[in-house]
């Protein structure tokens, strides 16, 4: 909406009138406003005259607000407050990113592929340090003191606002010498008859959804003949053969690439997992955390659909 000549005037009487009451008088609030005595007085004059009530009571002492000047007051605080806030926000927006950037990253993510290329990131954005915390549980931003957090997976209902970063496929995988011992299953029925490596630190860590060939969503649930809270340990058990493991490809794919695991059911569809940087909520995002998801959405955009 553009301001036309009256809503600026308008806002001076405002400023003017607030001010007064701030400073408790006229020639303090027009030391205040860089401005005459004389025109700090006629800005509340006018807008006295322009709204048809008295806003101040004004002995040769003291100046003071009338009560529906208290009330006007109040109000008309708000609004310069407003306009400041907006005035901070466009400047700090339009500086260059600094600060402590505090996030919380799930760790195999975190290990695989963000810590290669953080020395990119500080590099472009010297006037920024980074405290990466690697956790595998989801963090209460606002409460634990984090700008940022990046997850893997279904995003839980929140006020968090969400920007997508990559995503990584998901597959089953085991070992050769496995399916030597053991053999391979060939449907999603027979994979309870195995034996499973899970994640301890999901809520359901002992049930995989897995897509069907005919597209539809199956669970397998089947207790975890090693359940571990990391990754790359779990990679590290299915490399030696002790069971099948329900991975995302940023972390088996270098280990498949040598021949240390296969696809354990070649026909499934492959299931994804999203990758999302979260944030709090609000009109405004610090420029850090606006420069570091931008970063990252294209830096791993360079690097295919599976984000290495």
């Amino acid at each position: 909406m553009l301001l036309h000549g009256c809503d600026m005037d308008r806002l001076t009487e405002m400023e003017a009138f607030a001010t007064v009451v701030d400073q408790g008088g006229f020639t303090d609030a027009a030391r205040k406003m860089g401005m005459s005595k004389s025109a700090i007085s006629k800005h509340v004059s006018s807008l006295e005259a322009r709204l048809g009530a008295r806003l101040l009571n004004r002995t040769t002492r003291r100046v003071s607000p009338t009560e529906i000047g208290l009330v006007y007051y109040d109000r008309a605080r708000r609004v310069l407050n407003d306009a400041g806030e907006a005035d901070s926000i466009v400047t700090a927006m339009q500086a260059a990113p600094s600060g402590l950037l505090r996030m919380s990253v799930v760790t195999d993510f975190g290990v695989a592929l963000l810590s290669p290329v953080l020395d990119e990131f500080l590099a472009q954005y010297p006037e920024i340090s980074v405290n990466m915390v690697l956790k595998n549980r989801y963090v209460e931003l606002i409460s634990e003191g984090f700008d940022l957090a990046i997850r893997v997976g279904e995003l839980e209902d929140s006020s968090l606002r969400a920007r997508r970063i990559c995503e990584s496929t998901q597959r089953l995988i085991a070992a050769p010498s496995y399916f030597e011992q053991h053999g391979r299953p060939t449907r999603i029925d027979e994979l309870t008859e195995h034996r499973l490596l899970h994640y301890s630190n999901q809520s359901s860590a002992n049930v995989w959804k897995i897509i069907a060939p005919s597209g539809e969503e199956r669970q397998v649930r089947g207790t975890g003949w090693l359940t571990v809270n990391d990754g790359q340990s779990l990679l590290n058990a299915a490399i030696k053969g002790l069971g099948i493991a329900y991975l995302p490809s940023y972390l088996y794919h270098k280990a498949m690439a040598q021949g240390l695991v296969e696809d354990v059911i070649p026909d499934l569809p492959r299931s994804t997992l999203g990758i999302h940087a979260v944030y709090p909520p609000g009109r405004y995002t610090q420029p850090k955390v606006r420069s570091f998801i931008d970063f990252l959405v294209a830096k791993f955009a360079d690097k295919g659909p599976d984000c290495w």
